[in-house]
This record gives C-alpha cells, sequence and structure tokens, in this order.
C-alpha cells in the first residue's frame, strides 16, 4: 500500500513538471503516465517454424478507425490478431508479435521496436500506432515530437518504399498497384517469375532511381538508408511459408506477396519461418543487396536529379555510428529539452535500444539531461 501510494505521489509530481508543456484534455485520464516503461519481454522460447496462420488468428479486416500504416507485416500480424487489432501496441507487444508470428530474431525485433517507438509513438503512455497519429495513443507530448506512428514522413518511414508512395508525391500509407506492378515486373526481369535476392536488389536500386528524378526532396540518410535496404529483405525473411526448403527457401510468389501488401493477409495454412531472422542472417542479405546496386547516403537539393553524396551520415556498415547518429540527431531534434516523466521515459527507452545492441562495441550514448 505504502509502495503504491508513493507512485501515486511520484506520478503527481512529474505531472505538474510537464503540465505546463503538455495540453492535457479531459480524455488525459484515459490514458495513464507510464512513469517508468517496462522493460522489453524475454525471447520467445520457440524459434521453430510452426502455423501461424490459425484458428486463433484468422483474418479480419480492418475496421473503422483501425490503424494501419506502411509496414505490411506489422498491418498483417493487427489483422490476424496477433497484435492489437485496432493497430495501438505497447513496445513489448510489438516485440512479441514478430517473434511469434514471422520468427524475427530477437536481437531484430528489440532494436527495430524501440527505434521506432521513440521517435513515433508516445514515451508518456507507451503506446504507438502502427499507422497514423490516433487519440488512442493518449495526448501527443510537447512539440517537436509528435507521437505520429509510423506513418509519419521523415523519422522512421521514408522515400523510396517498395508497395509505398513518397510523401512529397502523395499517398506514402496505402498499398500502391503501380508499384506493385514493378515489384511483379522486376521479379519476372531477375527473379525468374520470384521475388529473390537478385530482384530484391533490382528493385531496391529503381524505386530509389525513380524517387531521384521525381521527388525533387528526396532524402536517404540514416536512418532510413538503412531501413530502406532492411524492407526490400524482410519479404523473403518473412512472407515465405516456412515449411519451404532449399531454393524455394528464399523465392516468394508475387501473388503471395501481394496478399501480405495490399490486404495484410497471410496465405491460408501459413508457417511461419523455420528458424529465426535477426540481425546478423538480415545484414548479410542486406550486404548482398548492397553490393550488387551500391549507393551512397545522399539527397536531392530542391530540384529533382540532384542526388548528392552525405558523408556525415553513416553507410550500412557503420553500425555504431548508426546508432550514435540515430540517437545523438534524430532522437535529439525530436526531444530537445524532455523534462520530467518524458525525460525519465526518453532515457528508460535508449537504455532498452541500446541493450538490444545485445554484446557490443559500441559505447553507449549518455543519457539526455
Amino acid at each position: 500500500m505504502m509502495l503504491c501510494y508513493s507512485l501515486v505521489v511520484a506520478l503527481a509530481i512529474a505531472t505538474s513538471v510537464i503540465a505546463g508543456q503538455f495540453d492535457f484534455d479531459t480524455t488525459t485520464q484515459q490514458f495513464p503516465i507510464v512513469a517508468l516503461p517496462p522493460p522489453p519481454p524475454p525471447p520467445i522460447a520457440d524459434t521453430s517454424g510452426r502455423l501461424v496462420h490459425d484458428a486463433a488468428h484468422p483474418w479480419h479486416a480492418p475496421e473503422e478507425g483501425d490503424m494501419r500504416g506502411p509496414c505490411p507485416g506489422l498491418n498483417t500480424l493487427a489483422s490476424h490478431g496477433w497484435l492489437p487489432r485496432d493497430g495501438v501496441a505497447t513496445p513489448a507487444q510489438i516485440i512479441t508479435a514478430v517473434q511469434e508470428g514471422f520468427n524475427m530474431g530477437y536481437d531484430l525485433a528489440a532494436f527495430v521496436t524501440y527505434a521506432g517507438h521513440i521517435v513515433d509513438g508516445n514515451l508518456l503512455t507507451n503506446k504507438l500506432s502502427i499507422g497514423q497519429a490516433t487519440n488512442r495513443t493518449g495526448p501527443p507530448p510537447p512539440p517537436p515530437a509528435h507521437a505520429g506512428g509510423l506513418s509519419a514522413h521523415g523519422a522512421f518511414e521514408g522515400d523510396a518504399s517498395i508497395t509505398r508512395g513518397d510523401a512529397y508525391l502523395g499517398d506514402n500509407d496505402s498499398f500502391n498497384a503501380t508499384l506493385f506492378d514493378e515489384f511483379v515486373s522486376v521479379s519476372e526481369k531477375y527473379g525468374g517469375g520470384a521475388y529473390d535476392f537478385a530482384a530484391a536488389g533490382a528493385l531496391r536500386m529503381a524505386r530509389i532511381r525513380d524517387s531521384i528524378a521525381r521527388n525533387p526532396y528526396f532524402r536517404l540518410l540514416a536512418p532510413r538508408y538503412h531501413t530502406a535496404y532492411a524492407e526490400s529483405v524482410f519479404p523473403i525473411a518473412f512472407f515465405i511459408d516456412g515449411r519451404r526448403t532449399g531454393a524455394e527457401r528464399t523465392r516468394l510468389d508475387p501473388a503471395v506477396a501481394r496478399g501480405f501488401f495490399e490486404s495484410a493477409r497471410m496465405p491460408p495454412d501459413f508457417w511461419r519461418s523455420s528458424s529465426p531472422w535477426g540481425r546478423p542472417e538480415v545484414g548479410i542479405a542486406v550486404d548482398a543487396l548492397y553490393r550488387a546496386h551500391p549507393i551512397s547516403p545522399g539527397s536531392n537539393n530542391g530540384t529533382v536529379d540532384s542526388y548528392t553524396h552525405d558523408p556525415t551520415s553513416p553507410r550500412l556498415h557503420q553500425f555504431c555510428e548508426m546508432y550514435t547518429d540515430y540517437v545523438n540527431v534524430t532522437v535529439r531534434e525530436l526531444y530537445p529539452n524532455a523534462k520530467g516523466v518524458l525525460l525519465a521515459a526518453l532515457n528508460k527507452n535508449l537504455d532498452y535500444l541500446y541493450s538490444a545492441l545485445g554484446r557490443t562495441s559500441c559505447p553507449q550514448v549518455p543519457p539526455f539531461v
């Protein structure tokens, strides 16, 4: 009882610290402030391939108001009930769902979840929309932080997506049939009718070149530079039935891919990957794509076809630099003056992000003050 009372007092004091910079409305009481976000969940015990489109996880079309966004994998997990079907989740729920539903390795699951949550989630309520901003994540933190969900452009979501358009060119959130036609065409040309690593590399470069040619404000800088290559690998890692073997293990049927990308729907009787895809496995595949079609991080300068290399942005092999740049540049721009409970939640989430690196020689960026 004393512990609970002390926590209430602490929360009251912390809330008063940020009240001047945070507009609370009458709905705030529905979204309790999380003084210190809970630690990430442990890794799942069973990492073998198994049925995941089962009776307990049927596909349901999103209802009005449900959040869906630029990540077809998370959309699919929500539509099958591995995530909350409304598309609003905690980091722990996402980390567990991507492991259970797709067999994403724990190291990768924790790192990408916290990387997305810190820039696009609500650190005060520990909730993240997998799509656009919604009041179901609670009142937003003070700007320039936004809790805009994974659809928010410029932090985690970015240009040159496989099946979503650039934000400057229109809808960066919804399935783009024209871009998927290119997915099919490239798969036929380079993959013999399947989306394999050869097709993935060719499509990655084609999408980059298209953005350079049509988007005067195209940016391919960290962290988007890294996630662009990773998202090209993810369909091969997570959208192929885990019972496939040999060469077929890395050949994705475009018809199956369309179900994930357009409808957020697993095929009937779908099995997750037979073994985890973590940072080492995805990293090897990303490196192969890059070596086949290399490009340095950079951006257009306000006109099309003006792509210029930016030597300050970390490259793919510079993982420690990418982590440091993410914290000191991307995150600090969103939280230049965090105070009280928001500062505590931010630093705790940054601790969880660093812990996801596992054994690493990368020095941890000091806590924000």
